[in-house]
């Protein structure tokens, strides 16, 4: 059975601290797949769209997202094109219970990652899946969508 990890909840210091990139000569793959995993568990208990290494108090860049299409890895991700147009919409967040906000994010973005294998991939993103990577690298860079928040709702 995966374990469901327990989500760090702010205002946790450890959700504002800057990941590491993960070294995949200091780690196996096998051990990054059980993560994975694990991670993507939490997502699907959690009812959730994306996870950060930082909900989980890893201080690795790592995110897993829960997409139409499954699960998608993301190690070491970098944002490497932006569209210019951004859209406003509302956002939420596991380690940010019942806080909605507005927030602007680009429409479309190029991101290179590798996935848990160490394959070095490149995904075109647009819209939704777009707005939640965007959102889960800000975990990595010890960002949350309340510091962009245009307008934020409590709805608890």
């Amino acid at each position: 059975m995966i374990k469901i990890l327990p989500i760090i909840i702010a205002p946790n210091p450890i959700l504002r601290k800057k990941s590491i990139e993960i070294d995949f000569k200091k780690i196996s793959i096998d051990k990054i797949k059980k993560l994975c995993s694990a991670m993507y568990a939490t997502i699907i208990k959690a009812d959730g769209v994306g996870l950060a290494a930082p909900q989980i108090g890893k201080n690795i860049q790592l995110i897993v997202l829960h997409t139409q299409n499954g699960q998608l890895n993301f190690l070491n991700p970098k944002i490497i094109k932006k569209s210019w147009t951004k859209i406003l919409d509302n956002e939420g967040c596991l380690s940010v219970p019942e806080i909605y906000s507005q927030v602007k994010r680009y429409k479309n973005i190029t991101c290179q990652y590798f996935d848990e294998t160490g394959k070095k991939l490149i995904l075109n993103a647009e819209g939704l899946l777009a707005r939640v990577i965007q959102h889960e690298i800000d975990h990595l860079n010890g960002i949350l969508f309340i510091d962009k928040a245009i307008k934020a709702k409590n709805y608890g």
